[in-house]
């Protein structure tokens, strides 16, 4: 420490000086004095607190069933210091949690001189399966300080195949009723229980119960897979639910994405037409011995209160059908019961959770209960949302109670379901008895802002319904906000947008009947997504889909998991999903596995598009093109912004081609990087000579043709500049308002970013008339709707059969605003170098933005005050930033290079 401090020592020597320079020296000695006093007591403070936190493994936080052979365990460094960076770390693990914390009998430690902190590999002996390891790590920082051993996590490892003994059991004959089979088994414990593990999954979905309690927090389980491929068990510590004696294991199952309607065409048994069980439950007694419980040919079933249940249409509940407390061991089955049916489905395609489940995530109270023109009865709950109404009810048995659920009121105030197409998504209920009871849907979930009430006995009142918003479980990651309350809302829209369509994979709406994960909307929102929330595990347990239903010959279907027809595959924007979120992935988490895991998947893709190509040119097949771009009613003028179809798939040709190539650099792939880097140049030069003329023009002079030509690097760099004025001058023409449709979209402000037109950006985000993004926020949208237009200025809707107002695409836009008004980017994969880089514009005093990145909190916070820049960083610890500067007018930055800590500029 005296050795870092010693140039504070260091001042010119009083030899020969005069009186008033010794005076000088003396005071610099006691002034340097005091400093090394106040540095080394401000050290040791940050030596005492040097902390480590925020644990994972596999981007998850003490998961259940960990399925790599070789996991990965990540941690955030915190200190009050500044420039912090690891130095190296030390990592115990064990089997028993107090050997652990002593440090003795220990399974592996490890000691490595490094700043890696994520995604750091074990290295120890072989992983059992089942096993739970705990685990610690302690750093050394750049100052020699030494944490203290983090908090104690764990992870668990996955099973395989031959570690299941568990019977897949059914109803006895077909599965043809549409009630919810129940099961159960009773049995009893003879000791007292050290720890257990239960293991479930099932063909269909289940809610699964231990004496009368819910096991988990878990809804929708097992999730939706490509069922066909894999199939998803979630694991649970039970050990609290269990007691010596007698004890019940239960279950009940619905239809779910497994056997119900999926789809456009009323399909329903997609995946298989018999709802199954699998259920295996690992005890280990405080005296050392274990024993196993299972779901086998001893388990009773019978059918309860849950009549009908379905992901579009809703659920049928009649109370006067429950079997109460049959999920307790003081239930007495009666003639009912049946024996199960064995069912040999085996566990070839069994694997672990990669991402938290579907859970619930806060309740939202009425806003107001409201009448129609009809005289319906209808409860508004302020917030397009997705999960379902919890109802309070008490009346006469046999009572019937029917909650509708619809996005918005039309402009007379009705009640709006035609834009649900055929979907029901509607509850029924039966009361029993004349108390209170509450109700909310086992297996099914709305997209809703507004709640019809029929049947319910009395009055009505706001307290007797509360909404319950699910989605799956993704830890927030962002946050933005401005002196512009109508971007403030925008971004408000974009984070619920996104709520609302990420269960458990992403979909395209959540209330009609479709809630499919559309490719090209997933690949156009993933930056807006990852800064939003933290969707490492979400993505990576999709992206097993994306490959699991890539066909043979490298295409990829418009829907993962996919349920359409073998046709429906291949099409630009969509189908390079497959090479946009891995390589954004990797990006967005440093995580390297990831593109070895996607790399042939990625491959594949882009050697069909050569096999589909002539003469490098992608100028055959089917595609969507620029999905709903700006198309008005009436086109005498030539206004619709139509894009040629096979331009837009040469620059997704491309621009896949470069990620590949990307890709392969990473991972060494050298013949590969060569091949494809050839191939690029082939691909451009087709597209120079196919859609460009000598002057710069595009055959399409769109906003899209030219932001995708920008964006991807399509154009020699002599015509670049033309290029971006050709653009810039369309969106003049339309008098600063876009055109572009889904793929375009997402690169429009980049592009114009890019070329060095941020002042055209932020003209376009800040409009506020048709089209625009501001539009739907000044319509009371609550999400980002599917049309630019969902709504039109006179209170009409759009076309009623693709008409969603929760549709995240146009949320895209998100990613523009924090890269370039927060000004927060990644310099390097996984953010160990940030770049903060804010562009002021669109008449803004202030805006702030945070992102909580691998290494911890990343923030941005500017105002402009006295005609002054004036900006606030926070950097994380075991990282490093350029800080970019700009003067008030933001034509000129200065850039600065800092550690961690928090940093203050003026420009």
């Amino acid at each position: 420490m005296i050795n870092q401090l010693m140039p504070l020592l260091k001042f010119r020597s009083p030899g020969t000086d005069h009186t008033g320079l010794r005076k000088a020296g003396a005071a610099a000695l006691i002034l340097s004095f005091r400093t090394l006093c106040f540095l080394m007591l401000t050290l040791t403070a940050s030596a005492q607190n040097l902390s480590v936190s925020g644990l994972q493994v596999e981007h998850q936080i003490n998961p259940m069933a960990v399925e790599p052979a070789i996991p990965r365990m990540s941690w955030k460094l915190a200190s009050p210091g500044k420039n912090i960076l690891q130095r190296s770390y030390e990592i115990r693990v064990g089997t028993d949690r107090n050997a652990v914390r002593s440090g003795k009998n220990l399974y592996w430690t490890s000691k490595k001189n490094t700043d890696q902190s994520i995604l750091v590999e074990y290295e120890g002996p072989a992983l059992k399966p089942g096993q739970r390891y705990y685990w610690q790590v302690r750093v050394t920082d750049n100052y020699g300080h030494i944490s203290p051993w983090s908090p104690l996590q764990f992870w668990q490892m996955g099973l395989k195949p031959s570690n299941w003994k568990a019977q897949w059991i059914s109803v006895p004959g077909a599965d043809t009723s549409l009630a919810s089979p129940l099961f159960r088994k009773k049995f009893t414990l003879s000791k007292a229980v050290k720890s257990a593990s239960a293991y479930i999954t099932s063909r269909g979905l289940y809610e699964a119960y231990i004496n009368g309690t819910r096991i988990g927090q878990d809804y929708l389980t097992p999730g939706w897979t490509s069922y066909k491929d894999h199939l998803q068990y979630q694991v649970y510590d039970v050990t609290a639910l269990l007691s010596k004696g007698d004890n019940v294991l239960a279950a009940m199952l619905g239809d779910g994405w497994y056997k119900g309607r999926i789809g456009f065409s009323y399909q329903k048994a997609f995946y298989g037409d018999t709802r199954a069980l699998l259920m295996q439950m690992e005890v280990e007694y405080t005296d050392g011995s274990r024993e196993i419980l299972l779901s086998d040919e001893s388990w009773r079933t019978a059918f309860g209160p849950v009549l009908s249940s379905n992901i579009y249409d809703g659920e049928t509940y009649d109370a006067t059908k429950e079997r109460s407390g049959w999920t307790t061991p003081a239930y007495k089955e009666d003639a009912d019961w049946k024996k199960v049916r064995k069912l040999d489905y085996g566990y070839d395609n069994l694997i672990g959770m990669s991402a938290d489940g579907v859970r619930k995530q806060e309740s939202i109270k009425a806003v107001k209960i409201l009448k129609t023109p009809k005289g319906e009865t209808v409860v508004d709950f302020g917030q397009n949302l997705v999960g379902w109404v919890e109802l309070k009810v008490k009346g006469p048995e046999n009572t019937k109670i029917t909650l509708s659920h619809a996005e918005v009121l039309d402009k007379a105030g009705y009640f709006y379901t035609d834009n649900l197409r055929s979907a029901k998504q509607q509850n029924v209920y039966y009361l029993k008895g004349n108390k209170e009871q509450f109700f909310s849907p086992h297996f099914s979930f709305q997209g809703f802002r507004y709640a019809r009430v029929e049947g319910f006995p009395g009055d009505l009142k706001p307290e007797d319904l509360t909404a319950v918003v699910i989605h799956s479980d993704m830890e927030p990651a962002g946050s933005f906000n401005s002196s512009n309350p109508l971007l403030n809302q925008l971004q408000h829209n974009i984070a619920w947008g996104q709520k609302g369509n990420f269960v458990d994979v992403p979909t395209d709406c959540p209330q009609r009947d479709e809630r499919l994960g559309w490719t090209g909307d997933a690949q156009a929102f993933y930056n807006t997504a990852a800064y939003n929330m933290d969707v490492s595990g979400f993505f990576t347990k999709w992206l097993k889909d994306v490959k699991a239903d890539q066909h043979k010959d490298g295409s990829i279907p418009f829907v993962v998991p996919d349920v359409l027809t073998p046709n429906d595959a291949g099409s630009a924007g969509w189908g390079d999903v497959v090479t946009i979120i891995p390589w954004g992935m990797y990006l967005t988490y440093g995580d390297k596995r990831i593109l070895e895991t996607q790399y042939s998947s990625m491959k594949a893709w882009v050697d069909f598009i050569t096999s589909r190509s002539r003469q490098n040119l992608w100028n055959t097949g089917s595609h969507f093109g620029d999905w709903l771009f700006y198309r008005p009613d009436d086109d005498n003028d030539g206004r619709a912004a139509v894009t040629d179809k096979y331009l837009i798939a040469q620059c997704f040709y491309t621009h896949s081609t470069q990620l590949l190539i990307n890709a392969a650099k990473v991972l060494g792939k050298n013949e590969d990087h060569a091949k494809y880097s050839s191939l690029l140049n082939d691909i451009k030069t087709a597209f120079v000579k196919e859609y460009l003329t000598p002057n710069g023009r595009l055959v399409s002079s769109t906003q899209t043709a030219y932001v995708l030509a920008l964006q991807f690097d399509m154009l020699p760099e002599n015509l670049r500049a033309s290029a971006a004025e050709r653009l810039v001058q369309n969106i003049r023409d339309y008098g600063n308002h876009l055109t572009t449709g889904f793929l375009g979209t997402p690169y429009l402000c980049h592009a114009l970013t890019k070329s060095g037109y941020t002042n055209v950006a932020y003209d376009l985000l800040m409009q506020e008339t048709y089209p625009s993004w501001l539009y739907p926020v000044k319509m009371g949208a609550t999400t980002i709707w599917e049309r630019w237009d969902g709504i039109k200025p006179d209170g009409s809707f759009q076309t009623p059969s693709m008409n969603s107002y929760n549709h995240y695409a146009y949320g895209a836009i998100g990613d523009w605003m924090y890269q370039n008004i927060a000004g927060i980017q990644a310099g390097e994969p996984g953010y160990k170098k940030i770049i903060i880089k804010p562009i002021a514009g669109g008449k803004l005093t202030h805006a702030e933005g945070s992102y909580e990145s691998s290494y911890g909190t990343i923030r941005s916070k500017w105002r402009i005050e006295n005609n002054k820049f004036k900006l606030t960083v926070t950097i994380p610890p075991n990282t490093t930033a350029e800080v970019f500067v700009p003067d008030t007018q933001g034509k000129s930055y200065k850039s600065f290079h800092v550690g961690s800590g928090e940093h203050y500029f003026e420009g």
